[in-house]
């Protein structure tokens, strides 16, 4: 009976009970979990995912093909239909931005486009981003690359077509092998929009870059993409992450036949496959009809389903054991320690403990019996700790005491006789200066030594330290009067300064007749003590008037922080330091509460904290600095002054320095748009938008900086460009006005000639002579 109820009885079968309810909840949860359902939502996840990898090539790839050539088609920068009929002649200036055109959307899209084509059927002119302007383009050697879509559009009657992936060399012009071709599809649409490919002026071809696809299903389907394709509608490959199967028809697989001859979009079923039973899944792409086929041996489903099932039973009977071991040794190791404690209690013990108990109950047995002893020793020591008396005196300043159990606490103080006359004083510790660390912690504990050493017959002084860090001196006299308080505060004041390294400030409470009233005296101290912060000069705060200011209801006048706040938006350090004088100033000579002063304080620095933020500007050194933070920390008011006139002439200086590099970068911002848009409209209005500034300030700054006027700026740089197009002899001179940004060439020619002294036409002449 004893073995079976001992402790290590006890921790051994609950430690093993716990592994073995453990191990059987897993197990049944592993065992649910991997049921038959397991294989099925193996094959939903599959279908799954190739329906998330159709949308995502839908959306990534197709739909953002198909809205390239919308914006090309609806784009009216150019003249898209510049070769669409024979007049194309008198416009090959035209072509220049027909080619900027399409090379642009090339640019912009380069992870998905490798060109764009136009292909004019009538003129069988082609222009293209890559191989550029092109007559007779549907012959000579590198037609065959543009055969299957030209010759698709010609013969269809719809708008579009998606061509099939063909291998397309970097230089298609070239006889020599390229093993660096590229993988294209392609889209091509007929312009306009609504026009079959038969009757189309202007035909749009974009190739496409196979990779887009590839790498989509790559990384969507990364366990299985070596087995992904993409196929049109007669088993052509399409895409293939291997690049091996490109352009190959899969039709003689069975999996692929009965795929594409599904008539729904999507779907999965097994198939056998070269005597291997297979999973295959397809889905159609809405945009194309092209179909991604997925063939995955069945194995690589339902091996891992077995195998798994297997490993947990495994893994449950290893745990089993393993816990069965691991429970045995807890359970020793935690008897260990009660062991050592029963041994112990029964060497101490004066009778043979009770037989029948277990080691818990003796325990407790034992417990209950130290519980009293100590509680014993415990009433024994407080009653000559010094605890007892701090704990009075808190209480007495909470007027916590009705009078009968102040009467009874009172001799814990030590007072030697009774008085008449009782008074508060209240120490504020103020900053340590330089002095040794020990000496800054243990301040308050010599100050109330010494009060209480120079206690004498006529008088009694009790001093305790303030959970604030603060000391309290309750003074004990039959003859009140300011003299004896003026004596004690001088003391405290010498001592805290020679001894202590502190700047101590002293307040006075009211005398009270009796002990149980005292808590008024202390009020009025720490109420005294509040001005302290606004009226440092004063080391001791004994003037009653200042009582008064508590109950004012007098604001500060609000044009004191309005001129805060303008000379804030102003940014002028002087004016700004001069408004805070004033509001000090005001602070301290009149009849403010205390914390009416601190609450106007505290809106002075969210104010300027305020700006500071909505300005983005940050303190150098101190990315993170907390501003009211850093005002709760200081001691008195001239700190304030100290602290917050630093931080504004370290802010002015940090922002003019900001604000003349902002100048700079705003200038050359204007000065780059300007030389990139001279045909465009560049009024001071319109560059202004561009760089985000006032047209006024921008005007003033080129003024400023070049020496020149906005307007003159302008002029100069349109005028230089159009040398440069007349030295290259190959625009007209209305050509060059256009593209300088002059609406009539008449004005172009009178600027030119108040210039450069002579008309284009004889700059142009003069260019020919001597050349």
């Amino acid at each position: 009976m004893k073995k079976r109820n001992s402790v290590f009885a006890n921790l051994a079968i609950s430690h093993v009970s716990i592994v073995l309810v453990i191990v059987l909840l897993l197990c049944s949860a592993f065992y649910v979990f991997f049921t038959n359902n397991y294989k099925e939502e193996l094959h939903s996840k599959n279908r799954i995912m190739m329906q998330n990898t159709a949308q995502t090539i839908e959306s990534n790839v197709l739909k953002r093909v198909e809205q390239i050539y919308l914006d090309i088609s609806l784009d009216k920068s150019a003249d898209l239909r510049l070769f669409a009929d024979s007049s194309y002649t008198s416009h090959l200036s035209k072509v220049i931005d027909l080619q900027e055109l399409i090379k642009s959307k090339v640019t912009n899209n380069s992870d998905l486009v490798h060109a764009v084509h136009l292909y004019y059927p009538e003129e069988q002119i082609m222009l293209s981003s890559n191989h550029g302007l092109n007559y007779n383009a549907d012959q000579g050697s590198g037609s065959v690359y543009f055969a299957d879509w030209i010759n698709g559009m010609r013969a269809s009657k719809d708008s579009s077509l998606w061509t099939a992936t063909r291998l397309v060399p970097q230089d298609i012009y070239s006889s020599q092998p390229d093993s660096n071709a590229s993988a294209l599809f392609t889209y091509v649409h007929s312009y306009p929009v609504q026009s079959s490919g038969q009757n189309s002026d202007l035909l749009i071809a974009i190739d496409v870059k196979e990779s887009a696809v590839s790498s989509i299903i790559q990384r969507m389907m990364p366990s299985q993409y070596k087995d992904t394709y993409t196929l049109d509608s007669s088993g052509m490959t399409i895409s293939d992450v291997s690049k091996g199967s490109i352009g190959v028809y899969r039709d003689y697989d069975s999996g692929v036949r009965r795929a594409l001859m599904s008539e729904t979009p999507s779907g999965s079923f097994k198939e056998n496959i070269h005597h291997t039973d297979y999973v295959v899944s397809y889905q159609t792409l809405d945009t194309t009809g092209w179909k991604i086929y997925s063939a995955v041996p069945a194995s690589t489903f339902y091996a891992q389903s077995d195998f798994i099932q297997k490993l947990i039973v495994g893994i449950c009977l290893f745990a089993i054991l393993l816990g069965t071991i691991l429970s045995g040794i807890l359970a020793l190791a935690s008897y260990h320690p009660i062991k050592r404690i029963v041994n112990k209690i029964k060497e101490s013990a004066d009778h043979a403990p009770d037989q029948v108990q277990n080691e818990y109950g003796l325990i407790d047995t034992a417990f209950s019996k130290l519980s009293s002893k100590v509680s014993s020793l415990e009433e024994t020591l407080m009653a000559n700790s010094s605890v007892i008396k701090h704990n009075v005196v808190l209480n007495m300043l909470r007027n916590a005491y009705t009078p009968e159990e102040l009467a009874e606490e009172l001799p814990f103080l030590g007072i030697p006789q009774s008085y008449t006359h009782y008074c508060c004083l209240l120490l504020n510790q103020g900053e340590a200066g330089n002095a040794p660390d020990h000496t800054k912690e243990t301040f308050a504990y010599p100050i109330v030594n010494e009060l209480n050493a120079a206690s004498l017959h006529e008088r009694y002084v009790i001093a305790e330290e303030l959970p604030d860090n603060k000391v309290v001196v309750i003074v004990c006299t039959n003859s009140a009067g300011d003299s004896l308080l003026e004596q004690i505060s001088d003391l405290l004041l010498s001592s805290g300064r020679s001894q202590f390294y502190r700047d101590i400030h002293v307040s006075w409470g009211c005398w009270v007749q009796k002990m149980k009233d005292i808590h008024r005296s202390y009020s009025e101290a720490v109420t005294l003590m509040k001005y302290g912060y606004f009226l440092p000069e004063q080391t001791i705060l004994k003037d009653r008037l200042i009582l008064a200011r508590e109950n004012s209801v007098e604001e500060i006048p609000q044009s004191l922080l309005g001129r805060f706040r303008d000379k804030l938006q102003n940014r002028q350090s002087e004016d700004m330091i001069g408004a805070v004088d004033a509001l000090i100033r005001t602070l301290q000579e009149g009849t403010y509460p205390a914390h009416y002063c601190h609450f106007i304080l505290a809106n002075i620095v969210f104010m300027y904290s305020d700006h500071l933020k909505s300005i983005r500007y940050k303190p150098p050194g101190d990315e993170h600095a907390d501003l009211y933070q850093q005002y709760l920390q200081l001691n008195h008011i001239h700190e304030f002054r100290a602290w917050i006139t630093e931080s504004i002439v370290t802010f002015t200086a940090q922002m003019d320095k900001r604000s003349s590099e902002r100048a700079v970068s705003s200038i050359e911002l204007a000065r780059q748009y300007i030389d990139l848009h001279l045909s465009e409209d560049l009024s001071l209005d319109a560059v202004a938008s561009k760089v985000f500034i006032s047209p006024k300030y921008l005007s003033r700054l080129f003024k400023e900086e070049l020496g020149v006027t906005y307007t003159e700026y302008v002029t100069t740089q349109r005028l230089e460009k159009a040398k440069t197009l007349i030295e290259s002899n190959h625009l007209t001179i209305e050509q060059v006005a256009s593209t300088v940004g002059y609406g009539t060439s008449a004005y172009f020619i009178k600027k030119f000639k108040e210039t450069y002294g002579c008309t284009p036409r004889n700059y142009m002449r003069s260019i020919a002579e001597h050349m």
